[in-house]
């Protein structure tokens, strides 16, 4: 099973590495390599040659899944004939508006072009700027201007002269490349709406599962930024209730880049998996002291179902990002073994996640978050699982973080070319604080709603912030590195392997040898 996982992942990775898609044609071979794949266990070989042969079917597979997903997209575009034309759409406000400097930017369902001959695709991404000066709009403060621009709403049906053009991004090397963030994120058409002529309300609301659930984001963000007004970390308190992070100030990103806690200030699957945890402990509290319930349902069930719904809720709520997806996929593989009571190998619960994280999304291996979450993950998983001896509860939450550090330095080097020296400090008390205090409070003085409990939530998150600005001021907080060869990163992976085996185990220290290359 984990072969066939990586297999597959890394087929729909190398499919995102092509210059050009492969021919249609070829998808016939899709179901013959399916086919192969589920009979190939009965053939007699070498266990090596077995095992390469069914990695290179499930890599085949991968790659011909991924093609086939991004044939279907790339159909769907902008012919250059109508870039800069107006033309005329009616269509749904698809997600949470965003808040920008002059006005709200959303994604668009189009559901219908009402300009003769034009084509446009379906799912765009649309720009209103709001006719003010300029300077008066920029010196407002995010809440207020989040008040001030609140023209559309999620689920809403608009009719929109609009003005679009094909996504585009520079080649310069290592910078953004907005063109492959856009067909990731399906976004096929970027373009700006009209001036007052140019859009007209149609419905208040279109009933769709996905619209109702982007719907319930804007009013909870909007009622969280009211409520939270003037506050310093209201957009912090916003984005790690509904996942919208675009009003954290440039400073407080820096912050949490220097200190290597970026992970926590957006819904993340460390939030989800311990606010489930949370709410499986306090049901089956609960539960098991009323016999009645007892009796007509097994406090180990109901304590699971109740997490799962917690888990899926606040999934939503992020708008189920790919570190959401995955730790979801995690905890239902984990409830199903509970339920059945059955024992599940974590690395049978990492794989089935990979999978249907990347059959649902071929674009995931694209996204750092998905090799940094699924890496994380992995590497507590070495360091925990079948282990002995692990000590106190301190200990192994001290030897957790060590282990998390040093092993997902190799990819940190990578993507970023640098890493918090500081991290382990910054998450010994950023990670409890906010994930098992700030996040409860704010969900629940958003939901309920109670405003003082949205209050003790960004007085906690102030105290926390306070810590992390002053390890970020250190001279020495981060470690910046020059792009490494990849074979220094192979030889870094196999050091930090190394290094984190068992304890007990001779010469564990020859793994710094192998960081050295990337390092140096």
């Amino acid at each position: 099973m984990v072969v066939v996982a990586l297999g597959f992942v890394f087929g729909a990775w190398l499919l995102q590495q092509q210059a050009q898609l492969p021919a249609l044609g070829t998808s016939w071979i899709l179901p013959l390599s399916l086919i192969a794949l589920l009979n190939f266990q009965r053939f007699k070989l070498n266990f090596v040659v077995r095992k390469a042969c069914i990695f290179a079917l499930a890599t085949l597979l991968g790659f011909l899944w991924a093609a086939i997903f991004a044939t279907i997209r790339l159909n769907d575009e902008l012919p250059k004939a109508w870039e800069q034309k107006s033309i005329d759409v009616i269509g749904v406000v698809a997600t949470l508006p965003e808040v920008t400097e002059r006005g709200e930017r959303f994604k668009f369902d189009v559901e219908k072009i009402l300009t003769p001959q034009a084509v446009v695709p379906k799912n765009i991404s649309l720009n209103f700027y709001h006719q003010e000066d300029k300077e008066k709009v920029e010196s407002q403060k995010p809440e207020n201007a989040s008040r001030r621009f609140n023209n559309f709403h999620a689920g809403e049906r608009w009719q929109f002269t609009v003005r679009l053009k094909r996504p585009h991004s520079t080649y310069n090397p290592h910078g953004f490349d907005f063109e492959a963030w856009a067909l990731a994120e399906n976004i096929r058409a970027t373009g700006t709406i009209k001036g007052k002529s140019g859009y007209k309300k149609l419905d208040n609301f279109v009933w769709r599962p996905s619209y109702l659930i982007e719907n319930a984001r804007e009013k909870i963000g909007n009622y969280i930024t009211q409520t939270l007004a003037n506050k310093p970390f209201a957009g912090v308190i916003r984005a790690l209730v509904v996942g919208d992070d675009s009003q954290i100030s440039v400073t407080d990103w820096n912050v949490y880049l220097r200190t290597g806690t970026s992970h926590l200030m957006s819904i993340s699957g460390l939030h989800i998996t311990m606010l489930a945890g949370l709410a499986f402990v306090v049901i089956a509290f609960i539960w098991r002291r009323i016999p009645s319930l007892v009796l007509r349902f097994p406090t180990r069930y109901a304590a699971t179902f109740g997490a799962m719904l917690v888990a899926i809720v606040y999934a939503c709520l992020a708008g189920l990002s790919v570190p959401t997806q995955r730790t979801l996929f995690m905890l239902m593989a984990f409830a199903a073994a509970l339920l059945i009571g059955k024992k599940v190998p974590i690395s049978r619960v990492l794989t089935i996640a990979l999978l249907v994280v990347v059959l649902i999304d071929p674009w995931a291996v694209s996204a750092p978050g998905f090799w940094l979450s699924f890496g994380a993950i992995s590497i507590i998983a070495y360091v925990s699982v079948s282990r002995i001896d692990t000590g106190s509860w301190l200990h192994e939450a001290i030897n957790t973080q060590w282990a998390v550090t040093i092993g997902m330095l190799p990819m940190l080097i990578l993507m970023f070319g640098q890493a918090s020296i500081v991290s382990p400090v910054a998450n010994a008390f950023a990670i409890p604080v906010i994930s098992l205090l700030v996040v409860p409070l704010a969900i629940l003085g958003a939901l309920l709603p109670l405003d003082f409990v949205l209050h003790i939530s960004h007085w906690l998150m102030a105290v926390c912030m306070q810590g992390l600005i002053w390890l970020a001021a250190t001279p020495m907080a981060t470690w910046q590195q020059a792009a490494a060869p990849a074979w220094t990163i192979v030889l870094a992976v196999f050091g930090v392997l190394w290094l984190l085996l068992p304890r007990g185990f001779p010469q564990r220290w020859l793994g710094l040898i192998l960081l050295f290359p990337m390092l140096i």
